[in-house]
Formats: C-alpha cells, structure tokens, sequence
C-alpha cells in the first residue's frame, strides 16, 4: 500500500468506532463534492441565486451550493488529504473535500447560508468564520459558542453573510495541530450590486507554512517559527500557477494569511493600492500607492491594479528564506572558505560527497540525489535559464489580446528587440572618483549649560 493510501486508510480505520449519521440525515445533506486536483480551476459561475463576479482560487477551487427555501447550502467535509507541494513531493495533510486549503466559498451579502460541516478526522473540529459579523452561537469556537464536533459528527451553521468582503475560515479546536495540518479555506461575500467594487480577474489564495522534513510526508506540528516550507494555497514554486491578465485589465488579488509570521508581499513591474482588508473595503480616498504590502498573521488584503506593463512579473514574499523550499536553518556560511583539501580526502571515504556553500548558496547548477519526496532549495526554468526561486513565487503574466475570461498560461513573454539586459562587450565607462578632498565647511555646535546644576 502506498503512502497515500496508507494515511488515508489509518485514519479512515480510527472513524470506525464513531457514531455516523444517520441515513435519514444524510439523505438530506448537501452534496459535499471532492477537489483531487491541484491546479486552478475556473471559475465558479453562479447556477443559481443572485449574480455575482466570480472569483479564482490560485491552485484550488470554489465550492458548489445548492437553493432550497432560498438558503444557499454548503456541505465541508474536514479530513485528512494528501496535497501535492509541487510535482514530486506530497504531504499528508488535513483540510476540506479533498484538498488543503478548502475550497473557497462564495455569496452575496445578504445571503442566508447554511453550512453543513462534517468531521471525519480522528479528533474533535469546529469551524470558524473569520471576520464574519453573525450571531455569536455561529462563530465556530469550540467550548465557548459550541460543543465541539465529535468525529463522525455533522454541524450545521446559519446565519446571513451581512457584508461584502474578503474572509476566511478555519478551526478553533486544538488550532495549533489542525492549523499547521493545513485546515483552512477563503471565503468571498460580493456585493449586491456587481457593478460595485467590480474588476476584470479577481484572485484569491492563502498563505500557510509546514515544517516537514526531508524525506518525510507529515508535518510537525509543534513548530513555532522554523517552518521550511512555505506556501500560496499549500503549493510552492515551481508547483504554483502563474496569475495572467489581459494588457489594460483591471486585477484585483486577495491574499489571507494563517502562517504564523507576516508576509510583505511584492509585486514586480506595477504599483498598487490596498483596497480592500477582512474588514471591509477601504475608501478610494484613504488609499494610496505600494509595490509591496505586509500582510500580518490573522489578516486579509485585497490590493488592485490596471495590468499596464506587459510581461512576465514576479510575485512573491519578500523575505527571502520563504521563496526556498526544504531549507535547513542549520547550515554554516562557508562563502569563502577553500575546501579542496579537505573535499578530496572525504570524496575517499563518501563517495559522491558536494561541497555546497564555498561560493555561495546558488543551488541551481547542482546535480546531487535528494531524499525521497523532497524538493531542491531552490528550482524553476525560466526562458534564460534557472530562476532559482521557491516557495512564496509565481508569476503575473500580463499579455496583450488575452481573451476575456483565458485562465490558461500563455507561456513565455516574447520581450521586444532591445528590451533585454544583456552582457556588455565594449569598452567600460571609468567609475566616477569620489573626492579626495574633505568638505571646506565646518559647522560650530554650541551646549547650553542646564541652569541649576554645577560642575
């Protein structure tokens, strides 16, 4: 049995003692649809109820509803999943319908949405409604608004989505396990009126980090800060889909985090405003412009640009251990350090054995076996060569004649002639010198002698 089969039956066999729903219940359940897939879906146009601008979820999904009475219902379902990181490492996770983070879910203020949440983990769950102003019987904290749910036990919440915004949910029972196993999932409520706050592509995704260690599938839980793998919507780069728009589009980007740091998130060849926090949408008067914006831990952003400048545009955290994978917190600077020596006379002994480190830490050119289901530090081919890039990256690909509504990549950005860097073969300019001479002025600084105090 494989890895995947084998956690997933371990915690299918932990369930069997539990009391279930009944038949008669289950019967007039929702149904709860099952995401495997990792890349980015289209998005969700509404089958039903009132028109809305649908929104997409960065490598992950929405999650379809049904009307009955004029309630729209939702069935989650938490339980363990298996999510691919990237091609050629899995990780054993928890999370929602098959996937980790949960599928989004969509409505439109003043909705009434019911929401049946099912537990198959082997432990207690709740679900909590970030943001979300409601009756306080429906916020999802277990002990404190709500027994907890039982494995095998399904709750159901109600209340009406009363504003327009960005949110999220996620447990509020034994967070720091169930949280660090990747439960979470985005949430949208559009505004009555889909003229309002309307733009031409409009992206979603969370930010979550895991500490798995190579050559292992589940992550440990009890971590504080030294995470090693850090993630949009549980994928690193070179596993994320790049975001595309179409030249002059109007681009909106939510991004929530449930890491446990903050997150300055950086847009490369556009500026931005902060439009929008899980507090509602910010006045056009109050904005102004960035290229990068920190996201804290626990918050919601919504930034918004027109997709001017064509190309391929990096996107990322900015702190640079989180665009790294599998990154050990470990490892010495030997920058400098000659080990030829000292690598011949180990190459005798560990055959095979690389020096890593004496000249940096570019890991792009490296050739070196890696444990199993385990990604290199650094990965990516770009059209010039490795990019060199991981975790907390992808791309804005801004195209000219995209059609309305293409999610698909449309491949590398055709540069025009002369708009490259490139080597320079010729004669190189002197550095201007700086002078050798000091500054002729002097400035005089008197102190006042504090009155009432001698020498």
């Amino acid at each position: 049995m494989n890895k995947r089969r084998h956690f997933l039956a371990n915690a299918g066999a932990t369930m069997l003692g539990a009391s279930l729903v009944s038949r008669a219940g289950a019967a007039a359940l929702p149904e709860a649809p099952v995401q495997s897939s990792s890349s980015t879906a289209a998005p969700l146009a509404p089958p039903n109820g009132r028109p809305y601008n649908p929104v997409v979820t960065l490598n992950g999904w929405s999650l379809p509803w049904r009307m009955k009475d004029g309630v729209k219902e939702f069935h989650l379902v938490a339980e363990p999943v298996v999510r691919e990181l990237a091609p050629g490492m899995q990780a054993n996770l928890w999370g929602y319908n098959g996937q980790s983070p949960g599928p989004t879910i969509e409505v439109v203020e003043g909705d009434r949405v019911r929401i049946f949440v099912t537990n198959k983990l082997p432990e207690i769950t709740s679900v909590h409604w970030h943001g979300q102003i409601l009756p306080c019987g429906m916020d999802g904290v277990s002990g404190l608004t709500q027994p907890a749910i039982q494995p095998g036990k399904t709750f159901v919440y109600e209340f009406v989505a009363r504003h327009a915004g960005t949110f999220m949910y996620h447990p509020h029972a034994d967070e720091m396990m169930q949280m660090a196993m990747g439960m979470m999932g985005f949430w949208v409520t559009h505004p009555k009126d889909p003229r309002q706050h309307a733009v031409d592509r409009d992206y979603v995704f969370l930010l979550s980090s895991y500490d798995i260690e190579p050559g292992s599938y589940t992550p440990r839980t009890n971590t504080m800060l030294d995470f090693n793998l850090w993630t949009f919507n549980s994928r690193v780069f070179p596993g994320i889909d790049p975001m595309v728009a179409r030249l002059g589009e109007k681009v909106r980007i939510r991004v929530g985090n449930l890491t446990m740091t903050n997150h300055p998130i950086h847009l490369h060849g556009h500026r931005f405003e902060v439009a929008g926090t899980d507090g509602g949408w910010v006045p056009p008067g109050a904005r102004w412009p960035e290229v990068t914006t920190d996201v804290a831990v626990g918050q919601m952003r919504a930034i918004e640009f027109v997709a001017d400048n064509p190309g391929d545009w990096a996107f990322h955290c900015h702190k640079s251990h989180h665009t790294m994978n599998a990154m050990g917190h470990e490892v010495p600077n030997l920058a400098g350090v000659d080990h030829r020596g000292v690598a011949r006379k180990i190459n005798n002994l560990v055959p095979g054995y690389m020096v890593m480190g004496d000249r940096g830490g570019s890991m792009g050119d490296m050739k070196m076996r890696l444990p199993e289901n385990t990604l290199p530090m650094m990965d990516g081919k770009g059209p010039f060569g490795n990019i060199e890039m991981g975790g907390m990256f992808t791309m804005l690909k801004v195209r000219e004649g995209l059609a309305r509504g293409d999610y698909r990549d449309p491949g590398w950005y055709r540069h025009p002639a002369g708009t490259v860097a490139r080597e320079w073969t010729g004669e190189v300019p002197q550095a201007p010198m700086a002078p050798d001479k000091p500054a002729t002025g002097t400035v005089e600084y008197k102190a006042k002698k504090p009155s009432g105090h001698s020498h």
